[in-house]
């Protein structure tokens, strides 16, 4: 009973002491970012999601708790609901009513879910010391049109974030979208739409690679890998590499979400090198490499589709009679291949990221995974 009373006495104090350092930022405006200098593309509509936003910017350090917090509540929220509902099923004629209620409260306990878990993503970047891209309509120079004046170097402090066995299926995928133009300082009119693409599949990618890896990590540290020495280990990855390029499709999933003539400088597969973790993926079966290639929740995918529409606006899609796509509509932006390998390593790092939120809300909770 006393630890029970100490948990709680715990709680309470962290709420106390977020309340407190809400109030404190509120009234010192001097610890905020401009309102102009939004933290992250995608603007939080709820009103924990702004709570979050506001502790992003003012305390960031506190952010993990004060989400913890608020899944508290939500969950004590919906085993309430959910014991009421048991408790005292509506009246026939009211079914129709009700179940109208319960849609609309689920889509605003979706929404919610996908906030918190998003401000975890980005105090993740914060605690990295790594800038989010910002909205593209954001950025453009007005005299040159160029849309990555935000190409700060970070790429050290992203590869940190990764094992040295996931950076190499990272250049890889660089490799495979942008061919031997990634230091390229040459600036392109690229569709984008077509940058929009790749960024999103490239999220989904980082968090397949991430999913993969946490697997490849254990199973190296049990030495349970499918070769043993590593002698075998490199005998299994030159193998690999000789094989045909089409099997590039299986240790890189994400390239039959989209296709890039206008930015890949070579062939698909001709630049992808040899690693001990796109062997691992390889040794997969169908069934196994789908399901770690597929996003667990919609939780998740909503934040992919969100966050990505945040930073480059809302595509217009048209389908003409044909069932081809209408792209005159189209627009262009002005940025280096340089710029699209900073860009491209944030989605990665965004996706594997997203994998970490999501399973530790999950193993918490239990109300993230369909």
């Amino acid at each position: 009973m006393q630890k029970n009373r100490s948990g709680l006495g715990r709680r309470q104090l962290t709420s106390r002491r977020l309340r407190s350092v809400v109030r404190a930022s509120s009234s010192s405006p001097s610890e905020s970012l401009p309102s102009s200098s939004p933290i992250a593309p995608l603007q939080m509509e709820s009103p924990i999601g702004q709570f979050l936003s506001q502790i992003l910017v003012t305390h960031p350090h506190l952010l993990p708790a004060a989400a913890e917090q608020q899944l508290e509540q939500l969950q004590t929220v919906q085993d309430s609901s959910e014991k009421k509902d048991a408790q005292a099923p509506p009246a026939a004629g009211d079914i129709v009513l009700y179940r109208r209620i319960a849609e609309v409260k689920e889509k605003e306990r979706k929404r919610t879910m996908e906030e918190i878990l998003y401000a975890l993503v980005v105090q993740k970047f914060v605690e990295a010391g790594v800038s989010l891209v910002p909205a593209l309509s954001h950025s453009i120079d007005a005299s040159s049109g160029r849309v990555d004046q935000w190409a700060e170097h970070v790429e050290g402090k992203l590869e940190r974030l990764h094992s040295h066995e996931a950076y190499e299926m990272i250049e890889n995928h660089l490799n495979l979208i942008l061919g031997q133009r990634q230091a390229d300082g040459t600036v392109a009119a690229i569709s984008k739409l077509r940058v929009g693409q790749v960024y999103a599949a490239s999220v989904m990618y980082g968090y397949f690679l991430k999913r993969v890896d946490k697997r490849f990590q254990l199973e190296k540290s049990m030495k349970s890998l499918p070769w043993g020495s590593e002698d075998d280990a490199l005998n299994q990855v030159m193998t690999t590499d000789s094989q045909p390029s089409d099997q590039t499709y299986s240790s890189h999933p994400e390239v039959e979400s989209w296709t890039s003539p206008d930015l890949s400088a070579g062939g698909l597969g001709q630049s992808v090198k040899p690693s001990r973790l796109r062997s691992y993926v390889m040794s997969f079966d169908s069934d196994t490499l789908q399901t770690y290639a597929t996003i667990r929740s919609k939780v998740a995918f909503g934040i992919i589709e969100k966050h990505t529409e945040a930073l480059f606006g809302k595509p217009e899609i048209v389908i003409t009679p044909e069932g081809t796509v209408d792209s005159s509509k189209d627009e262009y932006v002005r940025i280096s291949f340089s710029g699209l390998r900073r860009l491209i390593l944030e989605a990665v790092t965004f996706g594997s990221f997203l994998w970490d939120v999501e399973s530790y809300v999950d193993s918490r909770y239990h109300f993230v995974t369909n």
